[in-house]
C-alpha cells in the first residue's frame, strides 16, 4: 500500500514539474497545448475511493493553476475528469468489477481498453478547460477544433508514456 502511494505521488510530482516548466511552454501554432499532468488522473488505482479520487484530482489541477496562473480552470476540468472516469470505467468494461490490484495501464488492460478509456477521459478533461478558458459560446467550432487537436496531442503522449514508463505488474 505504501508503495502505492509512494508511487503516486512520485508521478504526481515529476509530472505537474513536467507540466509548468516544459509543457506550458509548448503551444503548437499558438494553438494547440498538451496537458501530459492528467495522466496522472488516469493512472490512479480503480479502487480509489470516490472523495480521494475527486481530491486528489482537484490538488492536481489546482497546481497547475497556481503556477500557469489560471484561476480554477485546470482544477475544475480535473475535478470534471474525476467525476466522469467511474462512469468511463463502467462503460467500457464488459466486467462489473475489476480484479483487485490491477492498473488501468496497457498491460494490464490492453491497447483497445487503455485508448478508449483515456481518450473520453482526456477530450473531457480538454473540453470542460477549453470551454472555461474562453468562457462564451462565440467561436464555439474554433474552440472544439482546438481542443480536438489538444486531445489528440495528450492522447498521443499519455500513450507513448505508458509504452516508455510503465510495465506489466505481473
Amino acid at each position: 500500500m505504501s508503495s502505492i502511494i509512494l508511487r503516486n505521488t512520485l508521478r504526481f510530482v515529476i509530472l505537474v514539474l513536467l507540466q509548468v516548466l516544459i509543457l506550458d511552454h509548448v503551444h503548437l501554432g499558438g494553438y494547440v497545448n498538451p496537458y501530459l499532468y492528467v495522466y496522472f488522473i488516469l493512472l490512479l488505482p480503480l479502487e480509489i475511493p470516490g472523495w480521494l479520487l475527486l481530491a486528489v484530482s482537484f490538488l492536481a489541477g489546482w497546481m497547475i493553476d497556481l503556477f500557469s496562473h489560471t484561476p480554477g480552470m485546470h482544477a475544475a476540468a480535473s475535478v470534471f475528469m474525476a467525476f466522469c472516469r467511474p462512469l468511463v470505467l463502467r462503460s467500457i468494461s464488459s466486467r462489473t468489477e475489476y480484479e483487485p490490484g490491477i492498473r488501468p495501464t496497457i498491460h494490464d488492460l490492453g491497447f483497445r481498453w487503455f485508448f478508449s478509456y483515456s481518450l473520453i477521459l482526456i477530450f473531457a478533461h480538454h473540453l470542460v478547460l477549453f470551454y472555461l478558458e474562453v468562457f462564451r459560446f462565440s467561436g464555439f467550432f474554433l474552440t472544439l477544433q482546438r481542443t480536438l487537436l489538444s486531445v489528440l496531442l495528450t492522447l498521443i503522449l499519455v500513450i507513448l508514456a505508458q509504452y516508455l514508463f510503465s510495465k506489466p505488474s505481473r
